[in-house]
């Protein structure tokens, strides 16, 4: 058992004085009718003397963050979800013995109060208080406000002192669902249904990423935790529901920094009947409706930049992107040439990697991603490192493919979506010819896809949103873990 500090025993005496006293340490219901922030912008413009024509009577519930004693009279400042609001108490007021059960209290204590809105003469609307009542001990203190959780680490694994601590941590942990029923609401209403498909998969499908692998005992059969929701959401085309969509958690093994999670919240949608230049209105319209209707503007400051939601966004082709870069125009370029750019321009080519398809890919990584800071739609991309996507028809060494980047990282991934299952068949294949040549992120081959295909699915467009990543942008987040109440961390040591 871990040794108490001083501060630690002193509490634990007090919880026993109030056990003594015949009341619950830990609290029971309370009933309360207001929060901080609706009592201070409500009151904020009447004038300090017309409180003494008026009767507001509030009652408010929340965790101590500051304490003033003055003798028979004091000040506190209590902490509810919505923020903070003072409260003035007084000896007079409340009797002797409930004043000294509040200078028991300790800042972390959690109270309910109920008083009559008034305000200070500095301005400060307050409560002045005519009954008090203990909720919660806090066992532990709180770190001091300026020496507290200073380790970036500490403030991810105690999210909870975090949100108590930090405004800014509690208000990106209320915007997030904001922004997810904003998204929900401009799916809904453009006529998608929202639905669940498995977690547990038997197959790698829908992206190239390595797995997380567990166990079915019943079965004795190894699973995989589902890395992306593309393909089941396909098989609800194939059956007629026509325009879904789903939000939920995937998982992929790999690496972890300020940018990627090993478990995050991804979206997709599909709309039957529709294509690439679908997607992107839907795409663009949908992040203006965020920034307009959850904050009222459309600039953000992201990871250094000046992010402009508003106007149309760019449109342009990966290789167009590389030419202007770099000035190669890989649309004429054969594989001896591509594999000789590569060497000239110091970019190692895996042996798996070795076509004009997957080069362009690696120039496009080296030399364009991070210059596409407003919002940009990139599109035509090769068939090689797209095998769910169709083909275009004008140029089918490219498919019908966008990926949408702000600030430098990509935010959406679209298709025109495969749906001629003979191809489909064949891009498996293809896959797993990477795998043999070393590609651990390969596709496995769903033969129920294929035979859902061969039933017939409608022409469709469907797009993934990193919505960790969009929720970081809106709140102006330089980090994944900062919008994910309980990101994954490395083991203390």
């Amino acid at each position: 058992m871990r040794e108490f500090t001083e501060q630690e025993l002193v509490r634990r005496e007090k919880l026993t004085k109030l056990q003594e006293l015949g009341l619950d340490p830990f609290g029971q219901r309370f009933d309360r009718d207001a929060f901080a922030k609706d009592i201070v912008d409500k009151f904020a413009s009447v004038e300090h003397d017309e409180f003494e024509n008026r009767n507001d009577i509030v009652t408010v519930a929340g965790r101590i963050m500051f304490i003033r004693k003055m003798g028979k009279a004091s000040f506190f400042t209590i902490q509810d979800k919505t923020g903070k609001i003072q409260v003035y108490i007084s000896i007079n007021d409340i009797g002797e013995d409930t004043y000294n059960l509040f200078k028991s209290a300790d800042i972390g204590d959690i109270v309910g109060v109920k008083g009559k809105v008034m305000k200070t003469k500095t301005g400060e609307v307050t409560i002045k208080c005519m009954e008090y009542t203990h909720l919660v001990k806090a066992l532990r203190p709180l770190p001091e406000k300026f020496h507290g959780l200073t380790d970036i680490e500490e403030r991810y694994r105690r999210r909870y002192v975090d949100l108590i601590m930090n405004e800014e941590s509690k208000k990106a942990a209320f915007d997030r669902p904001k922004i997810i029923r904003c998204i929900r609401n401009f799916m809904d209403n453009r006529g998608y249904t929202e639905v669940e498909t498995p977690v547990l998969t038997t197959l790698l499908t829908g992206a190239s990423a390595r797995p997380f692998v567990t166990h079915h005992n019943t079965q004795d059969l190894d699973m995989y935790l589902r890395i992306a929701l593309e393909l089941p959401l396909k098989r609800l085309l194939v059956g007629g529901m026509e325009s879904v969509y789903e939000i939920g958690r995937v998982f992929r093994n790999e690496g972890m920094d300020p940018k990627h999670n090993p478990e995050f919240t991804l979206m997709e949608a599909y709309q039957a009947f529709a294509n690439l230049e679908v997607m992107m209105d839907q795409t663009e319209d949908m992040f203006k409706a965020i920034a307009e209707e959850v904050y009222g503007r459309y600039v953000f400051n992201w990871c250094g930049n000046e992010i402009d939601l508003s106007g149309k966004w760019k449109r342009i082709s990966m290789t167009d992107a590389i030419k202007e870069q770099t000035g190669i125009d890989f649309k004429v370029v054969d594989v001896e040439e591509a594999l000789k750019l590569a060497k000239e321009h110091h970019i190692e080519v895996e042996e798996h990697e070795k076509t004009v398809g997957h080069i362009i890919n690696l120039f496009f990584e080296k030399y364009v991603e991070e210059t596409l800071i407003e919002p940009t739609f990139l599109y035509g991309h090769p068939v090689e490192i797209s095998p769910l996507t169709k083909r275009n028809p004008e140029d089918p060494r490219f498919v019908d493919r966008f990926e949408l980047f702000i600030g430098g990282k990509e935010f959406a991934n679209a298709y025109t979506e495969l749906n001629d299952p003979i191809d489909q068949l064949e891009r498996f294949e293809d896959q797993i010819k990477e795998r043999d040549l070393g590609n651990d992120e390969a596709n496995d081959i769903d033969m129920d896809f294929v035979e859902a295909l061969e039933y017939g699915m409608p022409p469709a467009g469907g797009i993934g949103y990193g919505i960790d990543r969009l929720c970081m942008l809106f709140t102006e987040s330089e980090s994944i873990r900062d919008v994910i109440l309980f990101p994954t961390m490395k083991e203390r040591r």
